[in-house]
Parts: structure tokens; sequence; C-alpha cells
């Protein structure tokens, strides 16, 4: 009997910012709701079962308009885990928060975006990435 297997391509079609913060969530929307004229709105945390019944909570805010999906993810698992590697994103768990762009953007504004990133007194520092180079990105999928 042969054996079929789906390969499945995805998209990443959206712009990823890694923002280190040792401030709460959220006090991270509000300085962003503040400075961009926006309104995040804290979501059901996001949920994802590992094997072993393992589950992984990430904090999840998010703002909807008519062109774009903007996200504030919480790099780091809720509560205590027993996770040997208990974050959204493994790779770049140096990063404290996720800021997930989906949309109307120009490749342009992402030097005056990072550039107003740091004027939230909170920020420490942040990074512009390409999703298709981190190696757990399918975690980002919803």
């Amino acid at each position: 009997m042969k054996t079929f297997y789906l390969d499945n391509e995805y998209e990443y079609d959206f712009d990823l910012y890694g923002l280190v913060s040792s401030g709460k969530d959220y006090t991270m929307a509000w300085w962003l709701n503040k400075l961009f004229e926006m309104r995040l709105t804290r979501q059901k945390d996001l949920c994802f079962t590992l094997p072993g019944r393992e589950q992984l909570l990430i904090s999840n805010y998010e703002f909807v308009t008519e062109h774009s999906v903007i996200r504030l993810l919480r790099n780091k698992a809720l509560g205590t885990s027993t996770l040997r590697k208990p974050y959204l994103l493994p790779d770049i768990k140096e990063y404290d928060y996720v800021l997930q762009i989906t949309g109307s953007m120009p490749k342009r504004y992402a030097q005056s975006l990072l550039n107003t990133l740091l004027l939230i007194p909170l920020v420490e520092y942040v990074k512009q990435f390409d999703p298709v180079s981190l190696k757990f990105k399918e975690n980002l999928i919803f």
C-alpha cells in the first residue's frame, strides 16, 4: 500500500518584531495603544497542548482593522511551567514579547516602527525578524 504525505506550505506574510522588556503584558499593550493610537485588547490566552499533555499558555492581545491585524504575544508561558522550553518561539527566547503585524504596512515604515517602539520606557531592545528563518514559526499560525 502506498503512503501519501500532505505537504502544506504556509505563507508567513506578516512582519515580526521581538521586544525585550521586563514590563507586564497589560502595561506593554497600554503603551502600544497610546503611541500608535490603537486599541489592543486582551483575547483568550493561546493554549498549545504539547506531547505529554503539557499545556503552554501564551498571553494574547489583538487589534483588528479592515486592512490589518496586530498581535502582541508574550513569548514566555504564563504561570509556572515544567516544560524545558516554555516559550512560544524558543529560538528567540531572549525576547519577552512578539509583535506580529499582518496586513498593509509598507516595508519602508519598518525602521520608523522600530524607532517608535524604542520610545516606550519599558522597552530595552527591539529587533525585526524574518518569520521564515525561525525554526518554530508554525507556532505563529492560528
